[in-house]
């Protein structure tokens, strides 16, 4: 084991949590048209379950519309019906034979704090997983340590560069949450 591979991996595996993070924000609905809100949309097309975007398009041609083109035509009614489904959303399509349309409703009070609830749930979950690979990394230093592979000093430095790491993806996770927030709570 080598602990400054270690302490780059760990690096890498915190950005890339954030990342997720980030990616799991923009599929939260803020009461603008944003394609990345149906991302996680299951479609039941040709016997399987398939993502939405590998069997059509979705287009914001307006503030408060979302415009779905299927590939193929006969999709268009398990589009609109996976979307009406999903509870999340709560969104309620139209087609008109070509493309499937979904009006996205301005949001009243109750579901914008709803809402808010689920980005500092997603924020914990995010918080929780740095933490986990903190622990991990912290972990095998110990190890390594230990079995006499580091020094004292060497395994100290390498605690502080996991530990500003950290700081610097709770500090981007943080900043991230506070301005989906406030996107959501706007009016």
């Amino acid at each position: 084991m080598n602990p400054s591979q270690v302490v780059t991996d760990a690096k890498t595996k915190l950005t890339q949590s954030v990342d997720r993070f980030q990616d799991t924000l923009k599929t939260l609905r803020t009461g603008r048209a944003n394609a990345s809100m149906l991302q996680e949309v299951v479609v039941e097309v040709y016997g399987t379950l398939m993502p939405l975007n590998q069997v059509s398009t979705v287009t914001a041609p307006e503030a408060q519309l979302l415009q779905i083109t299927p590939f193929d035509p006969n999709n268009l009614a398990a589009i609109a019906t996976a979307i009406r489904n999903n509870p999340s959303l709560g969104l309620n399509p139209t087609d008109d034979g070509r493309v499937v349309r979904v009006p996205i409703p301005p949001l009243n009070e109750e579901r914008r704090r709803e809402l808010a609830k689920q980005v500092s749930a997603k924020q914990e979950d995010c918080m929780i997983n740095l933490r986990a690979i903190r622990h991990e990394v912290i972990g095998s230093i110990d190890v390594a340590k230990k079995d006499k592979q580091i020094g004292e000093d060497e395994a100290k430095r390498f605690v502080a560069q996991i530990e500003e790491a950290m700081s610097k993806a709770r500090s981007q996770v943080e900043t991230t949450a506070r301005a989906k927030e406030a996107e959501i709570m706007t009016v």
